[in-house]
């Protein structure tokens, strides 16, 4: 089996953003890999599950549980398209992932690098790898249209009920 590059499943991650987006959540997809496999796969759902824990890590972190049937995931690595959030960093570092391979950086909620840089605390009893930026043009324009989309039905129906 050949082995792949973290481009191709940071694509197969942007895919499943595009299913986020046509659901109008948020496109963030993310995709857990285990000797060059995929075991699990999630995207934003909080808005149509009513679940405000459900972002894409953490929907791939419980389905990935569920295939390996352990709350552990040692030696897999994570793809998600954009950086995580704190709550998706602690569930990550709690679940024992590897590795985590994200795309567009988030300036005000990313707690990876960007703001609280939680993988890197040294009290945080397991570590991390993380590589960031990986296609990260285009997870930033997918995050971008679904925006400008959004402002722009915002704009339309603030005109007609005026």
């Amino acid at each position: 089996m050949p082995e792949f590059s973290d481009e191709h499943w940071m694509r197969a991650a942007l895919i499943l953003a595009k299913q986020a987006d046509g659901m109008n959540e948020v496109p963030v997809g993310a995709i857990i890999v285990k000797d060059n496999a995929v075991i699990a796969e999630g995207f934003n759902q909080p808005i149509s599950s009513a679940d405000p824990t459900a972002h894409a890590e953490v929907v791939a972190l419980r389905s990935a549980a569920q295939a390996l049937e352990n709350y552990r995931l040692p030696d897999t690595t994570l793809y998600v398209t954009v950086e995580p959030c704190a709550m998706c960093a602690g569930a990550i570092i709690h679940s024992r992932v590897k590795r985590v391979v994200y795309g567009a950086a988030e300036p005000k909620a990313g707690a990876v690098c960007s703001h609280l840089q939680l993988f890197d605390q040294p009290q945080m009893n397991h570590r991390v790898e993380w590589v960031g930026g990986v296609m990260a043009d285009e997870a930033t324009a997918t995050l971008q249209a679904f925006f400008a989309r959004r402002r722009g039905e915002k704009r339309a129906l603030k005109k007609a009920a005026e």
